[in-house]
């Protein structure tokens, strides 16, 4: 089974997980040492972006 692309770019990630404090586990050690719960917040947190961005677009 080939695995999804991912939909959010590497530098998005970046600014999410310094945004939320993990930045620098994911620096020494990888998106494979965050915890669940960081990676669920970080996850959380692109949608609570993305609809900001959608409502801002539809009130032009």
């Amino acid at each position: 089974m080939a695995r999804r692309r991912g939909i959010m770019s590497e530098s998005f990630k970046y600014e999410l997980a310094k945004d939320l404090g993990f930045y620098d586990i994911v620096k020494e050690e990888g998106w494979g040492a965050i915890r669940s719960r960081d990676a669920g917040n970080m996850v959380k947190r692109a949608i609570e972006l993305a609809e900001v961005q959608l409502s801002k677009q539809q009130n032009k």
